[in-house]
């Protein structure tokens, strides 16, 4: 069963009248299936569309044309989300809440009891490597990396069967990215199915079981790992890919 099915989806956005409503388009054509079970890269240069298809995956935008199906339904109803986690690239919180009143109000929202939530927050924690001491401190206190990682929190506090997360170690220290690796790799061996995009080759490399590449809009490749890296007896695979992403890379 496929999560996550993608076909021909367009995106163009109109800019502003000081630009003559002139049309841009975000998203020229693609198409992609997420099979449960997978941990999957969605991997491109900044500016290739990833968070467009994210934020229409997860209801935030229309199709211009083409068609985005998750969970077997229609992203825009609700109801279709309740097994989804989410975490978008650059998460806004109330910043004077402390960690452990968002994440009690990230787990209300998402229907965990009363009784059940502080378990749950324990071992989201854990997961995510959150230190106890940062949930008494005003989110206002916590850094980029910390932000991150509690972003990550509130998107699997209710055990979704599907993740979505958005550049999830972007702005993170090694360490951090380390942990937020091994976090995913955690939550797939638990049978989260995970959708995760990053401009970072060898992040993906690392971890995916499949990956699709995108680049101004239009996708590249897509499959499973080995195919999108190209076979063993292939080096050129994954230098065409790093060939790519290098101007990227670089910067990240």
């Amino acid at each position: 069963m496929n999560l996550i099915e993608i076909r021909d989806f367009r995106k163009t956005y109109r800019l502003g009248i000081e630009h003559g409503l002139k049309a841009v388009e975000a998203v020229k054509s693609i198409s992609l299936s997420v099979p449960e079970g997978a941990l999957y890269g969605f991997i491109g240069p900044n500016g290739a569309g990833k968070t467009t298809t994210i934020k229409t995956l997860m209801g935030l935008l229309r199709p211009t044309s083409g068609t985005v199906n998750l969970m077997g339904g229609d992203p825009m109803n609700p109801q279709t989300r309740l097994q989804v986690g989410f975490q978008p690239e650059q998460p806004y919180f109330y910043d004077y809440l402390t960690g452990r009143e968002l994440l009690v109000y990230y787990g209300k929202l998402s229907g965990i009891s009363k009784v059940d939530l502080p378990k749950r927050i324990e071992e989201s924690c854990a997961i995510c490597k959150v230190e106890d001491s940062w949930l008494g401190r005003r989110l206002r206190t916590y850094s980029k990396g910390m932000s991150q990682r509690l972003g990550l929190v509130q998107a699997i506090l209710n055990k979704p069967k599907l993740l979505v997360l958005d550049e999830p170690m972007s702005g993170l220290d090694p360490m951090g990215r380390r942990d937020v690796r091994l976090a995913m790799l955690d939550l797939h061996k638990q049978g989260t199915t995970i959708f995760y995009s990053s401009h970072v080759l060898s992040d993906v490399e690392e971890i995916c079981t499949h990956a699709a590449m995108v680049v101004t809009g239009t996708l590249r490749k897509e499959g499973t790992l080995d195919e999108i890296l190209g076979e063993a007896s292939d080096p050129g695979g994954r230098a065409h890919l790093e060939d790519i992403l290098a101007a990227e890379v670089a910067h990240a």
